[in-house]
């Protein structure tokens, strides 16, 4: 939870989209706790939905039991950023043990797993947890960052230099992910501690939103605040194609 000199107020909304038929994202906003995740499920026949749920589920409650036996008030401090850290990576490892251990118990949901985009906050700085190809981006004042990583086959083909930017726009392979909660029993997780300043904006998302946005038009789309900020990056995302579901979390820190 932030502590007296920031308050963080979220505003979510999810939509279908125009194409599908199901909507297999899942988001959490708990402003109290501090906690707010995006996940975009895959699978079919109604795995997708379940696997992103239950992950969203498993996040929130190892976390809020976990903050009950650390103490991440007051000063900063590398010991309370290490904590925290831990806290999220493992709440994240244990969505993913649940989702495998599910697809395990029922063969009509084999394969079935979700990407995990959450954010953390204690006193006045922040962790996230990663895996997949949903972001979280940060506004501070016109300035915007992607604070997450892609895992995705496209991302690592641009990080080793075996594609150009250009290439990677026109490549068959934009869908393929190389890191899912749920696939397995065990999924690398990237975390990052960072200072929150007043002001910021931390927009978490899915690919059906971010796929149809350029980063510049972040701070323009997200300058209402509010529900109105989320309803503005709903419809824009639908405007432009909609064929995938679409999620938006804007945290204000104020």
């Amino acid at each position: 939870m932030a502590d007296d000199t920031l308050r963080l107020q979220s505003y979510a909304l999810s939509d279908v989209g125009r194409k599908r038929k199901v909507n297999e994202d899942a988001f959490l906003r708990d402003d109290e706790l501090g906690l707010w995740v995006v996940a975009d499920g895959m699978g079919g026949h109604a795995a997708g939905e379940v696997a992103s749920q239950e992950a969203v589920d498993t996040v929130f409650g190892m976390v809020k039991r976990g903050r009950k036996t650390l103490d991440l008030t007051g000063a900063f401090s590398e010991e309370k950023a290490r904590a925290a850290a831990r806290l999220l990576e493992g709440a994240v490892q244990a969505a993913t043990y649940m989702v495998f251990a599910m697809s395990e118990l029922d063969r009509g949901k084999a394969g079935m797993g979700t990407t995990i985009s959450a954010m953390m906050s204690f006193g006045d700085y922040a962790v996230t947890a990663q895996v997949g190809d949903s972001r979280i981006y940060r506004v501070r004042s016109t300035s915007v960052s992607q604070l997450t990583k892609d895992h995705t086959l496209i991302a690592w083909q641009l990080e080793q230099g075996l594609i150009t930017e250009e290439e990677a726009q026109r490549s068959r392979h934009k869908n393929v992910i190389t890191r899912a909660v749920g696939n397995r029993d065990y999924v690398q997780v990237d975390t990052t501690v960072f200072e929150l300043e007043l002001g910021d904006l931390y927009l978490l998302c899915s690919d059906g939103l971010y796929g149809y946005l350029r980063e510049e038009e972040i701070p323009v789309v997200a300058a209402p605040g509010g529900d109105a900020a989320v309803r503005a990056f709903i419809d824009l995302a639908n405007d432009r194609g909609g064929r995938d579901n679409i999620t938006a979390i804007l945290v204000e820190i104020c």
